[in-house]
């Protein structure tokens, strides 16, 4: 089975562009929820990221906990009998120097505008916040240059439906 990984940006829509594609019965994985079974208490893991996302150090301790975690899930998932596209959504992908481990690559890309103003109107985040998180993410220009495939998602709902089904077509005609 090919190792396929949607990764992207911090606000660039990658539950939504997984949420279209298990619509269209394409099996996923989201690192985020794996590891949100580890802290599943929404208000430790906010207080946890306000800590770790202002420290480096804290962040690279945390990540070394969680990640051995997260890794063994979806190689889980890949490895389950049965057929069909399955996709792991991985956002830290290349920060975690996990790309190696996959066939293909897909990147969810949105403008940084875009993604400021996605975190603070549905997240609450003040703009500073925003900035912060974004700039512990490889920029997602770097992301989309190191893909396979691009799907761009700075329109509306609708638009990145539309390009999840075009990717989803473009992986079955391989």
């Amino acid at each position: 089975m090919r190792r396929i990984a949607l990764t992207g940006g911090i606000a660039c829509g990658k539950s939504l562009a997984s949420r279209y594609l298990n619509d269209l019965g394409v099996e996923t994985i989201d690192a985020d929820d794996v590891a949100h079974e580890l802290i599943p208490d929404p208000e430790e893991r906010r207080r946890i990221a306000a800590e770790v996302f202002s420290d480096p150090e804290k962040r690279r301790a945390l990540e070394a906990r969680v990640h051995p975690y997260v890794r063994a899930r979806i190689d889980g998932f890949f490895s389950a009998p049965g057929d069909g596209i399955r996709v792991a959504v991985v956002p830290l992908l290349f920060e975690s120097h996990w790309d190696r481990d996959y066939d293909i690559i897909c990147t969810v890309t949105s403008d940084p505008e875009t993604q400021i103003s996605r975190m603070t109107a549905t997240r609450g985040y003040s703009r500073e916040e925003a900035v912060r998180r974004m700039a512990a993410q490889i920029p997602v220009s770097d992301k989309a240059a190191r893909s396979h495939y691009v799907m761009r998602n700075d329109g509306g709902e609708h638009d990145l439906e539309a390009e999840v089904a075009k990717f989803v077509a473009w992986l079955k005609s391989r």
